[in-house]
């Protein structure tokens, strides 16, 4: 009789041990000459030295499957104990499975290649209307990058433009006070990574959510960045922010340029950045337009009538 511990690192454990612990009483059930104790992310397995190993090995194999496609059901592990085959269903333009198995995938031309632009570049520029997933997959590539360990960290950012309040009239500290603005970063990575994982990554600085000031001063390597609605930086923020790229570090700008709230006369770092950068090696530039729109249909129908509305009060003036 050995002893042998097993520590489960990269999986949910709520999704992994399954509802009221379901899948782990089926995998006591296929190996019933061992004695397994699982707490947390460590399992314990007492028994016979090859039963022992046998457990470990499939252990992995779930594992790994649980950490791929962030479900685990069980006719998976029984196909996996079994060492048979397990049936997988291949999705065109995958770019990572996100809560419950959901398939994220580049469904536009646009977000196809914006994908390939941020394979092939260190900095890729996204920019296009409200609804055309810009920030959704710059945030999937971000976690495909952690999952696959390319990168050890993902640092997200937004400018804390104020649209009607003062921040220092807003309740609570300022962590309270930044929230609103950053809370759609937390709703897309809350459908790609379960909320308890998701808290264990912010609480060990794995992926970090803050306003663009707090940029200043550093070098951020190791890293995918993202830059969230750059329309609303000054062309000295921009510019701040570009320059922090550290080494094995990619960044996504992304930005509406039809959708700038800074006061007049201040120039758009977005749009500055675009004229200075263009043509530069390592650089991708992806734009989109009013039909890679995905959210509701009448969301394109809205958009396409301020554009028409907009183009009326030109000609007038």
């Amino acid at each position: 009789m050995i002893e042998r511990i097993y520590i489960l690192e990269n999986v949910d454990l709520v999704v992994f041990y399954g509802v009221n612990n379901a899948n782990m009483q089926l995998i006591k059930t296929l190996f019933p000459k061992l004695r397994i104790v699982a707490r947390g992310n460590v399992m314990k397995v007492i028994g016979d030295e090859d039963e022992s190993e046998l457990f470990l090995r499939k252990i992995r194999e779930i594992e790994k499957y649980c950490e791929e496609y962030n479900s685990l059901a069980e006719d998976v592990i029984l196909d996996i104990v079994k060492g048979k085959t397990v049936p997988l269903v291949k999705q065109k333009h995958l770019i990572i499975h996100g809560i419950n198995g959901k398939a994220i995938v580049a469904r536009t031309e646009n977000q196809q290649a914006f994908v390939r632009s941020f394979e092939e570049n260190d900095l890729v520029f996204a920019i296009g209307p409200a609804g055309t997933g810009k920030t959704f997959v710059a945030i999937a590539l971000a976690v495909r990058a952690l999952k696959n360990k390319e990168i050890k960290k993902i640092i997200l950012s937004r400018p804390a433009v104020e649209a009607g309040e003062k921040l220092g009239f807003l309740p609570g500290e300022m962590k309270d006070k930044l929230d609103p603005y950053l809370q759609p970063l937390y709703d897309a990575l809350l459908d790609m990574i379960p909320g308890v994982k998701l808290k264990e990554y912010m609480e060990n600085n794995i992926i970090q959510i803050a306003p663009l000031a707090y940029m200043r001063g550093r070098t951020l390597s190791d890293a995918v960045i993202i830059l969230d609605e750059a329309q609303n930086t000054t062309t000295h923020q921009i510019k701040m922010f570009l320059t922090r790229l550290g080494l094995n570090a990619k960044m996504i700008v992304t930005g509406d340029i039809t959708q700038i709230d800074l006061p007049t006369p201040v120039t758009s770092g977005l749009v500055h950045a675009m004229q200075v950068l263009k043509g530069v090696k390592g650089i991708g530039r992806i734009e989109f337009n009013k039909k890679d729109i995905i959210r509701h249909k009448l969301v394109q129908r809205i958009v396409e009538a301020y554009d028409k509305y907009n183009k009326i009060q030109h000609k007038e003036e």
